[in-house]
């Protein structure tokens, strides 16, 4: 594959492609899924404690409530994949319901190009429901790099969040939502890890630190096992704008 046929590519994704944050919580690698290659994963995730109960009375708060993702990737080339999201949340009293849909283009540079860091750019557009979300179309742009020396793995995800279409009022500019992970390969079949996820406000004039978004989860993920996935965690919220407590698991099998 030519350089300038990739560079064309990332151009692309660029201008066609919100995470979604509660109901995909996860922190991606920098390599693609393998071409020819279907991955299921189903993300599951709960806010015990939360600061957003009554806060949008008309908007279904995270608290208490029970959210189920399904992520479908195909992997087409060994530099490009793409992903479909159906978003649901349960809730005591409310029943459950489905809260819209994401699709996510990704390109990476491709292993064969040798270099000592994976490297990709995803981009990520889609609808949500009134009920669960400020605005009806949301956008994220998230490069993705990451590197593996021996039993220790870092991945960054600094990403670029921005509603398109707002349901009423609310902000369109892009808001920094930076992730990072660091893990260890402790076990023969585990991994031991912390996961960092926050949300600044927008990039051209941060949040108040009271009103930013930073969250601690300690995490395992399976290893050893090459069709399934595994990842699992408990975050902790840091500001009064973050969930307090959240439990989180994505299951993966790869086809």
């Amino acid at each position: 594959m030519k350089r300038s046929a990739l560079a064309a590519a990332l151009a692309a994704a660029l201008a066609v492609g919100s995470r979604a944050a509660d109901y995909e919580i996860q922190i991606y690698p920098g390599q693609t899924a393998e071409r020819g290659s279907t991955f299921l994963e189903l993300h599951s995730n709960t806010v015990s404690r939360g600061p957003r109960e009554g806060e949008y009375p008309e908007r279904q708060p995270s608290a208490h409530s029970y959210h189920q993702t399904l992520e479908i990737t195909r992997g087409f080339t060994d530099w490009f994949e793409t992903g479909f999201y159906v978003f649901t949340s349960a809730r005591s009293g409310e029943g459950w319901d489905w809260v819209g849909d994401h699709i996510r283009p990704r390109v990476a540079v491709p292993v064969s190009w040798g270099w000592p860091v994976g490297l990709s750019l995803s981009a990520e557009v889609g609808y949500l429901k009134p009920r669960f979300a400020e605005s009806r179309w949301d956008l994220e742009l998230r490069p993705i790099l990451d590197y593996r020396r021996g039993a220790f793995y870092v991945s960054l995800n600094p990403a670029l969040e921005r509603n398109l279409r707002l349901y009423g009022s609310g902000s369109r500019s892009f808001a920094f939502a930076p992730q990072l992970k660091l893990s260890y390969d402790a076990f023969r079949y585990a991994a031991l890890g912390i996961e960092y996820y926050a949300n600044l406000g927008p990039v051209e004039n941060f949040s108040g630190p009271g009103a930013q978004q930073h969250q601690l989860m300690p995490v395992v993920d399976l290893l050893g096992i090459p069709a399934w996935e595994l990842n699992a965690g408990v975050g902790f919220g840091l500001t009064r704008a973050t969930d307090a407590l959240t439990v989180k698991a994505i299951l993966g099998r790869r086809f």
